[in-house]
């Protein structure tokens, strides 16, 4: 009898991978671990696995680590890209990488969730609610306020459709947008200095880049308006975050909304937890039922297919 095949499931948080796939049709030839933590003797915990489950970014894959895995053979990464396997290193070593399907809908869906709680102080509202007060702040309107979008891509466009909905203005920016792109998507496109000095709102929608990486400086965010608020749901190396962290503490913008970190999970002990003006979520956009389904059940299919 042959020995089974060994596969990984990395970094499955909530413990959910099971329910959104059905793995049991792989028992007669693989045994499947899977992982809730992130691994810290990583090299030493997947020694054994030929065949290794990632989520996006949540597990680097490099060269060194890839090199320490004699045994793996194939890799399944959830999403169309990860920027965190080195592919190069992956077919020096005869490993194969697949990627699965992806569902666009959660990460818009999350960066207008995360501007309107900034917007109507959802949770600082909440907060007083559940310690006995009632009504303690005053809402933004959206309607007629001016939304700058870093980025217009399937994302940023999807956020330019519901801005439009609810009445605000729409300017753009990125390197190569034109302006035929911006009109279609009922934006305006303007300078990255106009857009961080006239948004009321500014969402950043890139893919993360070694053009991109840094992007958002010191400068844009320090000409934004003191009434402004700044939104990052897509990469957190897109921005200078020693200069984010200082605008919020400075106060010299309204607030942030986060849903990426440099280092995930985030430290318990960092300074993005402490500070009062910024409303953060643990990267959660792509974290939906819909998204889940596709991920684990095109990993299922890909490990098939590899294995027949």
């Amino acid at each position: 009898m042959c020995a089974k095949i060994k596969v990984a499931i990395l970094d499955d948080y909530q413990n959910v991978s099971q329910d959104f796939a059905d793995w049991s049709v792989l028992s007669d030839q693989a045994d499947v671990v899977v992982f809730n933590e992130p691994l810290t003797n990583i090299a030493e915990n997947l020694h054994p696995f030929e065949i290794v489950c990632v989520m996006r970014e949540r597990m680097p894959l490099n060269k060194a680590l890839l090199t320490a895995l004699p045994n793996l053979r194939l890799v399944v990464s959830t999403g169309f890209r990860n920027a965190s396997i080195d592919i190069q290193a992956a077919e020096e070593l005869g490993i194969t990488v697949k990627n699965t399907g992806y569902v666009w809908s959660g990460a818009p869906e999350l960066t207008w969730a995360l501007l309107m709680a900034l917007a109507k102080k959802i949770p600082k509202e909440n907060g007083n609610f559940t310690s006995g007060k009632w009504q303690t702040t005053i809402g933004i309107d959206l309607e007629g306020k001016t939304i700058g979008i870093v980025g217009l891509g399937n994302i940023g466009s999807k956020i330019a459709s519901y801005a439009k909905a609810f009445g605000m203005h729409v300017i753009a920016w990125s390197e190569n947008l034109t302006e035929e792109k911006a009109t279609a998507a009922g934006a305006r496109l303007v300078s990255k200095e106009t857009l961080f000095k006239e948004a009321d709102f500014v969402s950043v929608h890139l893919v993360l880049s070694d053009r991109s990486r840094g992007i958002i400086t010191s400068g844009d965010l320090n000409s934004m308006k003191s009434s402004s608020f700044f939104i990052n749901t897509s990469r957190a190396p897109l921005v200078d975050e020693v200069a984010l962290i200082d605008v919020l503490q400075q106060r010299k913008i309204a607030g942030a909304a986060l849903d990426v970190f440099s280092q995930e999970p985030l430290p318990a002990d960092h300074i993005y937890r402490s500070l009062d003006n910024l409303l953060a979520t643990p990267h959660i956009g792509y974290v939906t039922e819909n998204t889940y389904k596709v991920f684990y059940q095109d990993t299922l299919k890909a490990i098939q297919e590899w294995l027949h």
